[in-house]
C-alpha cells in the first residue's frame, strides 16, 4: 500500500486526502479553508473534526467530498482525569483524545493517501498525531508560546491588575505541563510544516525537530484594489489583546503633528473588553481619533483596506500574519514593526516599511508616507506585484500539495 501511495504521489494522480482540524474562527481557519478549497479542486478531500471545532466560520462542508463531525462528550470523569493526566481546560481533554483516537482509527482503515493535520485549539499539537498510521503532514502554526511576560507587562503598565485571574492562575500552575504535552504530541509527527522561518526556528527551539516552511497565501479574488476614494485614516486588524500592539500604534500616532495625525480604525473579531476600554481611554487622553469595529464581514473589511491610506501593523512576535498580505493585495502600503513573520512578507522599502519597536521611528515612517503620495503609490504597485508573484492562494496551495506528496514518498523512511 505504501509503495502504491508513493507512486501516486510521484505520478501526479488524484490523491485521496483526509483533513483533521480542531480550530476556532480566525486567521488559521481562514488559511485552512483556502487550503482545503484548493486541494478539493483536483483531489478527493474528506474532513474529520471533533464537535469542539468551529464549523460556523467559513464552513468546509460545502467545498469537500465529505465532512464528519464526532461529538466530544465532556464527561465528569473525563474532566477529573484531564486535570490529573494533562491540565484543566474548558473541554475534557481525555474525552477529546478518545474522539481523536477514534478518528485516526477510521482514517487508518480507509484508503487515504495522506492526512493533513491542523492544530488543536485546546492542546496545540493534536492528539490524533499519536494514533495516525498513514503518511501525514502536521501544519504547526506555532508551538505553545506563552507571551504572558509581554502581556502582563502591558497590562501592568496600563494600570490594569490582571487580564484574566483564572487563566493567569492556570498558566502558573500548569504552564510547564501544557508545554511538555504539546512537545510530546508534536514528536509523533513524521512531517511538520511551518508558516514562516520565524515559526520554523521556534519549532526547532521548542521541539528540537525540523520543519519545512510552507508559506500561506491570500485570496486575490477577494482582497483586491477597488476604485474608491482614499480617506484620512490608518487601519489595523486583529484581536483586541495586548499582544496585537494596538497600544504601541496609538502612542506612535500621538507623536504625529495634530494637523497630520490620521484617525485609527481597528477591526477586531474578539478580544478583552477591559483592554478595549483602556485603548479607547488612552486614545482620548493622547488626542488620537479611534474607532474599534467588531465582527465586520469581508466586504466591509476589504472596503476599509482600500479606503485606508496605510495599514499599521505592530503585533508582538506574530508567527506569520495574514493582515499584511491582505493589505498588500488591496494595494494598501503597510508600516510594520520588524518582528516575527512580517519580516518575510515585507521587504523594507520595496513593498512596505519596517521599523524598530520605537514609537518615534514608527510615527516618522507613518508621517513620511502620509506626506509622500508618490511613495505610497510606488509601494502599492510593488505590493500587488509581489503578492501576485508569490503570495496567491494557488502558490500557497501548490506549496502544501508538494509537501503532502513528499510526505507520501518519504513515508517508508520513517517506518
Amino acid at each position: 500500500m505504501v509503495i502504491l501511495q508513493s507512486f501516486k504521489g510521484l505520478s501526479g494522480e488524484k490523491m485521496k486526502i483526509a483533513v483533521f482540524h480542531n480550530l476556532p474562527s480566525g486567521g488559521a481557519k481562514r488559511a485552512l479553508y483556502n487550503t482545503v478549497n484548493f486541494l478539493s479542486q483536483k483531489n478527493e478531500v474528506d474532513v474529520f473534526l471533533p464537535s469542539t471545532a468551529n464549523e460556523d466560520y467559513l464552513p468546509l462542508k460545502n467545498i469537500v467530498n465529505n465532512l464528519k463531525t464526532f461529538p466530544v462528550k465532556n464527561t465528569a470523569l473525563g474532566y477529573f482525569l484531564s486535570v490529573v493526566k494533562y491540565f484543566p481546560s474548558i473541554v475534557s481533554l481525555v474525552d477529546l483524545e478518545k474522539v481523536q483516537k477514534n478518528i485516526a482509527e477510521i482514517i487508518n482503515e480507509d484508503d487515504y493517501d495522506v492526512v493533513l493535520c491542523e492544530q488543536d485549539r485546546h492542546t496545540i499539537a493534536p492528539f490524533i498525531l499519536k494514533y495516525i498510521k498513514k503518511p501525514h503532514v502536521y501544519y504547526c502554526q506555532q508551538p505553545i508560546i506563552f507571551r504572558e511576560t509581554v502581556s502582563q507587562r502591558l497590562y501592568t503598565n496600563a494600570g490594569l491588575k490582571t487580564k484574566n485571574t483564572s487563566e493567569s492562575l492556570r498558566l502558573k500552575l500548569y504552564g510547564s505541563r501544557m508545554v511538555n504535552n504539546d512537545r510530546k504530541i508534536a514528536e509523533y509527527s513524521k512531517y511538520t510544516i511551518a508558516n514562516s522561518y520565524f515559526s520554523h526556528e521556534t519549532i526547532l527551539r521548542s521541539y528540537g525537530t525540523n520543519s519545512f516552511v510552507s508559506y500561506l497565501g491570500v485570496d486575490t479574488n477577494l482582497f483586491k484594489p477597488k476604485d474608491v476614494e482614499e480617506e484620512n485614516f490608518v487601519l489595523s486588524v486583529g484581536q483586541c489583546l495586548p499582544e496585537k500592539g494596538f497600544e504601541f500604534i496609538i502612542r506612535s500616532l500621538s507623536k504625529i503633528a495634530d494637523n497630520l495625525r490620521p484617525k485609527l480604525v481597528i477591526v477586531s473579531d474578539q478580544g478583552n473588553v477591559h483592554w478595549k476600554n483602556y485603548l479607547e481611554e488612552l486614545a482620548i487622553k493622547l488626542d488620537v481619533k479611534l474607532n474599534i469595529l467588531n465582527l465586520i464581514d469581508d466586504d466591509e473589511l476589504i472596503l476599509l483596506y482600500n479606503k485606508a491610506k496605510l495599514v499599521v501593523y505592530a503585533p508582538y512576535l506574530e508567527p506569520f500574519g495574514l493582515v499584511p498580505l491582505e493589505a498588500m493585495s488591496c494595494g494598501t502600503p503597510v508600516v510594520g514593526v520588524k518582528e516575527g513573520g512580517v519580516r518575510e512578507s515585507i521587504v523594507d522599502g520595496l513593498n512596505g516599511i519596517l521599523t524598530e519597536r520605537d514609537e518615534l521611528e514608527f510615527s516618522e515612517a507613518v508621517t513620511e508616507l502620509l506626506l509622500n503620495h508618490e511613495k505610497r503609490e510606488k509601494l502599492a504597485i510593488n505590493s500587488i506585484e509581489v503578492v501576485n508573484d508569490f503570495w496567491t492562494l494557488n502558490n500557497s496551495g501548490d506549496r502544501i500539495l508538494n509537501h503532502l506528496k513528499r510526505a507520501v514518498t518519504c513515508y517508508n523512511d520513517y517506518l
